[in-house]
């Protein structure tokens, strides 16, 4: 059995009041306040996230950026340095291993982020794909810590610690070796929640530091634990492993077939099996419901005139829009925006409409 591990925030966390569960082998906070308020807190001013579970992989050597490009399903052929793509990475059979964010240093170092319950995995698989490449590939995830600040005043928040205008930084770029009052770190225009938002990446030793200065210096800034995070990134539609993607789910089922582009890339692993996916017609679908009553959770049974169609992969009352919303990969079969379903939930059938699964409109900065 594995054992349970700790960020070096743990006791931070304890003394915030934050309620710890294990979630991908970390005891983490699931809240503090409470969810619907570090939800909101996120979505009108800024919240703080210790986000140190997640895995760091570097790829690095002379024919890093081919390795790279054969890796992961989109083209990182047009990546300059000091940008950050989405991608996935998919077996042969076109399903997914895990969905990451590739930043690219330089040609012959990229650094990519996983996440954290597949970080094992990711580095296994990785090592095995690459191993007739000329790269060197290091799980540097026991090196960094990594914080997400979040939200519309994320920027205001952050530029009190920095020297230059954060401005500079677009989104999905990342600026490396700032200086953070004495702490260097690198800083990405990027995040989890549907909001304005930077990642920022130190040294596990200068963490709780830089935690502690955050928080100080903004009465309003609040932190967040793993279930608004949940939310938040639900309602922005933005898809988490294990539930929207998986080892049994392709990025075509999964609407994500514009961070896997066929026509585009010579080659990556798991093209010619979406290829043949497109042509055989993609038989299931990741449809965003709305329901008239009820909450629909995680494995409820979606139907259509009484035959099973599919099952929600996330399901909620929406804290920002007040309504019972889900994810649900379903049959093709099963309709289109505005139809009508029902979902099981607690043995009895709740009637719910098909609705767009942008139930979110994103508030990045560009």
């Amino acid at each position: 059995m594995n054992e349970v591990k700790r960020t070096p925030l743990y006791d931070a966390h304890v003394a915030l009041g934050g309620k710890i569960v294990t979630f991908a082998g970390y005891e983490l906070p699931i809240q503090y306040e409470g969810i619907i308020e570090e939800h909101e807190a996120v979505r009108n001013y800024a919240g703080l996230f210790d986000v140190s579970h997640m895995g760091e992989i570097l790829v690095e050597g002379v024919e890093a950026f081919e390795a790279v490009q054969y890796l992961v399903t989109n083209d990182i052929n047009n990546l300059k340095d000091g940008q950050v793509l989405y991608t996935l990475m998919c077996y042969e059979n076109g399903t997914v291993v895990d969905d990451l964010l590739v930043y690219r240093k330089n040609q012959n170092n990229f650094l990519l982020v996983v996440n954290s319950a597949n970080i094992e995995k990711d580095y296994e698989w990785i090592e095995s794909v690459l191993s007739q490449k000329n790269t060197f590939v290091s799980n540097l995830s026991e090196d960094y810590g990594q914080l997400a600040l979040q939200g519309p005043e994320a920027q205001g928040v952050l530029q009190k610690f920095v020297d230059f205008d954060l401005d500079e930084i677009s989104f999905f770029h990342f600026k490396e070796n700032v200086d953070l009052k004495g702490i260097s770190a690198m800083i990405s225009r990027t995040g989890y929640t549907g909001e304005d938002g930077f990642e920022i990446y130190v040294a596990k030793e200068d963490l709780l530091k830089v935690w502690n200065m955050l928080l100080a210096s903004d009465d309003k800034l609040k932190p967040i634990g793993l279930g608004a995070r949940d939310t938040l990134r639900f309602e922005a539609n933005l898809p988490l492993y294990g539930h929207e993607i998986s080892d049994e789910i392709t990025p075509l089922e999964a609407g994500l077939k514009m961070f896997a582009p066929l026509d585009q890339k010579d080659d990556f692993i798991g093209k010619d099996a979406l290829i043949k996916s497109m042509e055989d017609g993609v038989e299931r679908k990741l449809i965003g419901i709305a329901l008239d009553k009820g909450i629909a959770r995680e494995g409820a049974e979606v139907f259509k005139e009484g035959q099973k169609v599919g099952y929600v992969t996330t399901g909620y009352m929406s804290p920002t829009l007040n309504k019972a919303l889900a994810l649900a990969l379903v049959l093709k079969s099963a309709g289109k925006i505005g139809d009508r379903l029902s979902v099981k939930v607690r043995k009895k059938e709740f009637p719910c409409t098909i609705v767009s699964k942008k139930f979110y409109q994103k508030k990045y900065k560009k």
